[in-house]
């Protein structure tokens, strides 16, 4: 396992997933977002290349392997849903989503540390 890969793919999975929460939530909460709905449709193609990336380094770090990945897409795009919807619309994060939230974190620990 290369930890270093990994950490890229999970800060580049978390800064895709940023944007593709702007992207599709930003034009019912921002009046900006409503009126440039074409300008976020162009972020998909950066959008893209970061996943793109992000799944690159993911594999190489996994040593080859797809599926923990995978998984790291998965938790970095649930969390950081979590975090924006929170921050930018008030939506406290209750105790189901914390469970959930604990669950996905749990997926990355047994992909990183079970061998």
């Amino acid at each position: 396992m290369n930890y270093k890969y990994i950490l890229f793919s999970i800060l580049i999975f978390l800064l895709g997933q940023s944007v593709v929460w702007v992207q599709t939530n930003g034009p019912l909460i921002w009046p900006w977002a409503k009126t440039y709905r074409w300008a976020l449709m162009l972020l998909g193609v950066p959008i893209t290349w970061m996943f793109m990336e992000a799944t690159r380094f993911a594999v190489e770090g996994f040593n080859g392997v797809f599926w923990p990945g995978r998984f790291v897409s998965f938790v970095s795009g649930i969390t950081i849903f979590a975090i924006m919807t929170w921050v930018f619309r008030d939506e406290a994060i209750n105790m189901k989503t914390l469970v959930s939230l604990a669950l996905a974190f749990i997926l990355i620990l047994v992909q990183l540390f079970w061998k």
